[in-house]
This record gives C-alpha cells, sequence and structure tokens, in this order.
C-alpha cells in the first residue's frame, strides 16, 4: 500500500553518526521535525540546525520548498542558515588570509541558496564585499571567490544594482580595463557590468565611458574562450540598452575597427566550436545590424527633399549620362522635362513624371531608394547593362529596374526580420553576413541581377511581375536555408538554382502532394499511421532518454545558467540538476533531481507557464512564450519549468511528456514527421506502380462463373 501523501520517506546524514530513516510528515512544521532528528543523535540547540538536499546544490529546506522533496531523498544536517551566515560575515572580517579565503570561497558556494542569500545580506554582509573590493588591492583567489559570492547575491535580486557605489563600480571596471590581471576576475567582472547596464541609464552611460569598445575589442581577441564570451555579452548589452543613435554610432565604430572581419575568421571559423550562447550573441549582433536600416526602411520619401531629389536624379544620370549630356542645352524646359519622365520610364518607374510617388510605400521606403543608389555606384558597369539591356527590349518583355527594387528590398527585409525585435534565445545567424562590411547593399546586388537573369528565364512580361518576384524569392529562401559561408558562394548558388530548376522542385513537390490524394492511398496512409505513430512516440522518448541542455533566462536577459534535464532509460523517472558550461551529456547519476513519471500530472505551453506570467509582456518576450512549457507533478503548485533552446527541441520534449502522461503528440513536428514517414513508406509500397495511375474506386469483382468443373478433383487422382 503506497505511504499516505503527506509522509515522504527520506534518509537524513550527519558527519560522524549513523544516518536515520524517517518518515517526513509533510504536515508537521519544520522546527519540530528538526527537534525530533537532533534528539536521535542527542544534539541539543535544535534551532541552530537545518537540513539540506545531501546532493546537488545543496538547498536548504524551509516550509516555502519542503514539499518538493520526494520519496528516497538523502538530507543532510547542519548548520542554520542563519547560523552559518553569521559565521561567514566575522570570517571575512578576519585578519588572518587563509580564514578570510576559505570563508569568502564558503559564501561563493552557499550564495547560490535564496535562504542563505537572504540572512548574509540582512546581516549588512554585502557592504563587507563592497569594503573587500574597494580596499583591497589583492588581485587573486580571494579577489575571485569575492566577486563570484557578489554575482551570486545580487542573481536573487533582493538588492538593486543602482544600489552600488561608483568607487565600488569604477573598482570592477578597472579590472576590465587592466591588463595583468587573472583571466577568472577579468570574466567575473565582465559578468557583473552585463548585468549591470541595462538597469539603469546612468550606469549605461558610466560603463560605456569607463569600457571602451577598443577595450572589448582586446579582450574578444583573446584565446581564452570563456573571456571572449563574456567580453561578447557585454559589447551586447551596451548594443541593446543603447538608444538608436549610440547604437548606430557604436556599430560604425566596430565597423571601422574591421569587428565583422575579426569575428568571421577568429571566432565563426575558430577551430573550437561555436557555443550557444556566442551563437546566440551572433544572432543579436546581426540582428541589431540589420536593424539600423529600419529608419530608412520606414521612411517615406520626401518630394520636397533636396538631397533625395538629387539621389534619384542620380540614377537616371548614371543610366543615360552619354544620351542626355549633348543635346541638353538646346533643349526647352518642357522638352527636358519630358526627356527626364521617358527615362525614368526606362529605369521602371510606374510614376514616371513624378518618380518619387513610387518611393512613398513604406516599407520599404528611402531603404529601397538607398539599394538602387549603392547598385549604381558600386557596380556601374551590372547597372548600365541592366537598364540599358531592358529599355531596349519590347516594351513588354522589358523587367522594371526601379519596380523590381522596391519590391526586392521589401522581400529582403522580409526575409531577414528588419525591424523586428530581437529573439532572446535565437541562435540563427548568417556565417556571411560577418564576412561582408555592407552586408545588405551586396546581397541587394546579388539579388537584383537574378530578378533580371529570372526575368528572362521565365519570358516574362509585365503581367507576370508578381510570378517573377515569388520565384526570386523562392531562390532566395532556398539558398539562405543552406547556410553559404560567404556571399560568392551565395550567388554561385543561388544562380544556379535557376527557373528550370525552381520549376523542378515545386513540379517534384506537387506530383508528391497529388499522389498522396488518390482515395486508395489516403486508405494504405490510414492504414499506415497507427505504425507510423508508435515509431515517433518512441524516437521522442528516445530523445528525452538522451537529455538536453537548458538555459535558465531571468529578466535581466542572464543566460549563464545552465541546466540538463534527461528521462530514465525504463521512462519512470525524470533527472534533472545543474550543469556547467562547457558539459555536453552530463551522466545520469550527476543529475541529482528526481520527478517520477507517475507523479506528472499535466503539461502547460506556453501563456500558461507560471515562469512566463513573471516575465513582462513585451515583444521580446514572443519567442520565449514559443518556446517555454512546464510540468505540474504532486500537487498542482509545483512545477518545473523550461525554456527549450529551439522550437525543435521544444515539440520534441512537449511531444515526449505527453507521450509519457498518455496524451496525443500535438505539436506541428509530429506532423511533420509523420508527412515524411508516410511519404517514405507510400513511396515504397508504390514502386511497382510507377507511370501507373491509380484509379479512385477500385475495379469491378467479375461475376462467378456459371459452374466450376473445370477444378481438378484429386480424390480421383488418389485413386
Amino acid at each position: 500500500m503506497p505511504p499516505p501523501k503527506d509522509v515522504v520517506k527520506i534518509a537524513i546524514q550527519m558527519v560522524g553518526a549513523i544516518p536515520q530513516l524517517i518518515e517526513l510528515q509533510q504536515t508537521k512544521p519544520l522546527s519540530a521535525v528538526l527537534k525530533d532528528v537532533c534528539d536521535a543523535w542527542s544534539l541539543p540547540n535544535a534551532e541552530h540546525y537545518a537540513l539540506q538536499y545531501a546532493d546537488g546544490r545543496q538547498t536548504y529546506i524551509t516550509e516555502s520548498n519542503r514539499r518538493e522533496i520526494k520519496n528516497g531523498s538523502i538530507l543532510r544536517l547542519t548548520t542554520s542558515p542563519d547560523q552559518e551566515a553569521e559565521r561567514l560575515y566575522s570570517g571575512i572580517q578576519s585578519k588572518n588570509v587563509d580564514v578570510k579565503t576559505d570563508s569568502l570561497k564558503k559564501l561563493a558556494s552557499l550564495s547560490q541558496d535564496v535562504t542563505f542569500a537572504q540572512e548574509f545580506i540582512s546581516r549588512n554582509g554585502l557592504k563587507q564585499i563592497y569594503s573587500i573590493v574597494e580596499e583591497g588591492n589583492d588581485t587573486g583567489e580571494m579577489l575571485a571567490h569575492t566577486l563570484k559570492a557578489f554575482t551570486e547575491l545580487m542573481e536573487h535580486d533582493f538588492v538593486s544594482w543602482e544600489n552600488l557605489s561608483t568607487v565600488f563600480i569604477k573598482k570592477i571596471m578597472s579590472y576590465v580595463n587592466m591588463n595583468a590581471v587573472d583571466a577568472s576576475i577579468q570574466q567575473l567582472s565582465l559578468s557583473i557590468l552585463e548585468n549591470m547596464v541595462p538597469t539603469s541609464r546612468l550606469l549605461f552611460e558610466l560603463v560605456k565611458k569607463e569600457v571602451t569598445l577598443d577595450r572589448l575589442l582586446t579582450h574578444l581577441q583573446v584565446t581564452n574562450a570563456q573571456l571572449q564570451l563574456k567580453a561578447m555579452a557585454l559589447l551586447i548589452a551596451l548594443l541593446l540598452t543603447a538608444t538608436d543613435a549610440e547604437r548606430r554610432d557604436m556599430m560604425d565604430y566596430l565597423r571601422e575597427k574591421n569587428i565583422r572581419q575579426f569575428i568571421h575568421k577568429n571566432i565563426i571559423h575558430s577551430s573550437e566550436p561555436l557555443g550557444d550562447e556566442m551563437a546566440h550573441y551572433l544572432y543579436v549582433l546581426q540582428s541589431v545590424s540589420l536593424n539600423l536600416c529600419e529608419h530608412r526602411m520606414r521612411t517615406s520619401m520626401d518630394p520636397y527633399s533636396q538631397e533625395q531629389r538629387e539621389l534619384l536624379q542620380s540614377l537616371r544620370q548614371t543610366a543615360f549620362e552619354s544620351e542626355s549630356e549633348a543635346p541638353a542645352g538646346n533643349f526647352s524646359t518642357e522638352r527636358r522635362r519630358s526627356l527626364c519622365a521617358k527615362e525614368f520610364r526606362k529605369l521602371g518607374f510606374t510614376n514616371n513624371s513624378n518618380p518619387a510617388e513610387d518611393l512613398r510605400r513604406a516599407p520599404p521606403g528611402l531603404l529601397a531608394l538607398d539599394n538602387m543608389v549603392y547598385f549604381s555606384r558600386n557596380t556601374p558597369n551590372a547597372y548600365s547593362r541592366f537598364v540599358l539591356e531592358n529599355s531596349s527590349r519590347e516594351d513588354k518583355h522589358e523587367c522594371p529596374f526601379a519596380r523590381s527594387s522596391i519590391q526586392l528590398t521589401l522581400i529582403l527585409c522580409e526575409i531577414l526580420h528588419v525591424g523586428e525585435p530581437c529573439s532572446e534565445t535565437a541562435q540563427a545567424f548568417y556565417p556571411m553576413f560577418f564576412g561582408q562590411d555592407h552586408f545588405f547593399e551586396e546581397l541587394f546586388c546579388i539579388c537584383i541581377q537574378l530578378v533580371n537573369k529570372t526575368w528572362k528565364e521565365m519570358r516574362a512580361t509585365q503581367e507576370d511581375f508578381d510570378k517573377v518576384m515569388q520565384v526570386v524569392r523562392d531562390q532566395i529562401t532556398r539558398t539562405l536555408a543552406l547556410k553559404p559561408t560567404s556571399l560568392e558562394l551565395f550567388k554561385t548558388r543561388v544562380n544556379a538554382l535557376n527557373y528550370s530548376e525552381i520549376l523542378k522542385l515545386r513540379q517534384t513537390e506537387r506530383l508528391h502532394q497529388e499522389e498522396t490524394l488518390a482515395v486508395p492511398v489516403l486508405e494504405l496512409r490510414e492504414r499506415l499511421k497507427p505504425e507510423l505513430l508508435e515509431l515517433i512516440r518512441q524516437q521522442r522518448l528516445l530523445h528525452l532518454c538522451e537529455g538536453t541542455l537548458f538555459r535558465k533566462i531571468s529578466s535581466r536577459r542572464r543566460q549563464d545558467k545552465l541546466w540538463y534535464c534527461r528521462l530514465s532509460p525504463n521512462h519512470k523517472v525524470l533527472h534533472y540538476g545543474d550543469v556547467e558550461e562547457g558539459v555536453e551529456s552530463p551522466p545520469i547519476e550527476s543529475l541529482t533531481e528526481k520527478i517520477p513519471v507517475a507523479d506528472m500530472k499535466m503539461l502547460l505551453v506556453g501563456k500558461e507557464c507560471p515562469h512566463t506570467k513573471e516575465k513582462s509582456s513585451g515583444k521580446q518576450n514572443k519567442d520565449v512564450l514559443e518556446l517555454a512549457f512546464s510540468i505540474v507533478h504532486d500537487v498542482e503548485e509545483y512545477c518545473l519549468n523550461f525554456v527549450a533552446p529551439t522550437r525543435y527541441e521544444f515539440c520534441l520534449w512537449t511531444d515526449g511528456l505527453n507521450v509519457l502522461l498518455g496524451k496525443e503528440m500535438t505539436s506541428e513536428r509530429t506532423q511533420t514527421d509523420l508527412d515524411v514517414l508516410l511519404s517514405m513508406e507510400l513511396k515504397l509500397r508504390l514502386l511497382d506502380l510507377e507511370n501507373i495511375s491509380i484509379p479512385d474506386t477500385p475495379p469491378p469483382i467479375p461475376k462467378p462463373p456459371s459452374n466450376l468443373n473445370f477444378c481438378y478433383d484429386f480424390s480421383h487422382a488418389e485413386q
């Protein structure tokens, strides 16, 4: 018979004593439980003791978290948090260097626990940490433990970052700016500044002034991957906190210092594999850089702006310079206006008498004009060839340069997510982005020539404009999905994916779709579904058994806390626990926290999850909502909260957990995988019927013969 719900069977250890096996009454006050445990070992002053987990993070047991204790948990009797906080508070003030260092080391470890942190901070412990940093000149092990303890204590959000003294902050910044400092101290200092920057405008300005971009670039060039990562994290925090004008200035300066080329060579193509966190920072840097185009993209052309009119006229002059130069002086104003209108029509503007009207639509706004001007100035031969080649064609077959450029700019903005807020978890960046200055403009130059090439391949007319642009979008999207490492490689691949190739791909996809719509095939699909769904269930459970590395994301965008979760091979227990950066697949024994599958009640996703309700509901959290899920276990108040690293992991984990709960798999990945498996299975089964049309209805069964005399009677043969 199972024990009552309010009773948990646990073991309690103490150094030098025989462990106690007890049944913990969850309704009994914790002070009374401690009294009984201390009495069993004849220990006085039970109020000076506390229970904590023996393994993992060794969290203290309190009235608020005691319900998380599971059957079979191993606890340890230890000094109570208030006694430990008092002891360490005295220890870090000791004149004995060894005692002080050991106390700081223990403090750095215990500060992860919220109960201890509260006790230590309530004793004004942070003031002592400030003093060690502000007054001490030591840059060794003692300082590293001090900064680690400070970081952990601040993580609990009991104290505002704005309360820090200017002296303390400047000391932290000096460690970042010094050369002869231990790398671990610089990493911790960079991490502290990264968390500090988003909390206050004053702190942002102070850090931006003292820790220069040049200094951060120096840290990015070291071989120490962790120091490189923390420097990148601070750079990203500064960029995200800056105003639009400041961000533009910072990005211009970084461009002057060739940061893209450095990242392309030393980080992306480094011998070391790229970690998830660095991939995220590179994605953010790419997104921030592309979003600098947003202002121009959302600004309509002003027909009264002299500068914009001159840019527009430069397009015409570059294309038709030789034609219009000589006789221009002999023309009347009316004739000159007529000639300009004719040339703007040849350029492909819809409103040739007032071409500025074509650029009133925003997006793409002035960004389309910028792209056209860049193309005309940086590749004048290609520009002239495009315009003159089309102006000499028959009217119905000419490819309109301006109209195509405006639409292409809009397509590129949509594909590259220009103007959209950065995701908090995404890692999808384009390696070729960091290999090229003026990436957006250079990509446009390649793609506008692709438009002309595709237009000719399709023998298109003006009525086919939308069809051509759809094909071009398809060509660009399919090529970008291959993640080319340089624009040259992109150019080669996108040009190889010509109109006939796109037609073949679409034809194959369409035929596959038509094949699967025949009635007999649909019936076969339904018969195969249960078997293939079972195969998908097994794959999901295997993925859960392999486990996944998850990140803890706080309101300050901090992502360096990692934990791992995996399912036991017998599919009965979920194991999870904190891990260090760089650990790929920790053994199941090292994951000390457990949730029996039998105790799992339900799965929550998106807005239903408790950890998404705690976060602010801005646009930037949309991606977190799409990747969040929680397991409710025991009673509904207790949840294990996840934020998946990718949508793929989200689908596999939510499917796997639904399988464990005996429910249907509901993710979009299930349908995709099922379609792929059904397609493969159907192709194999219908291999012999290739080029044979399958009728919608089965052929009629012939009538039985009038007699069965043609059957051979074996009984006569035996006689």
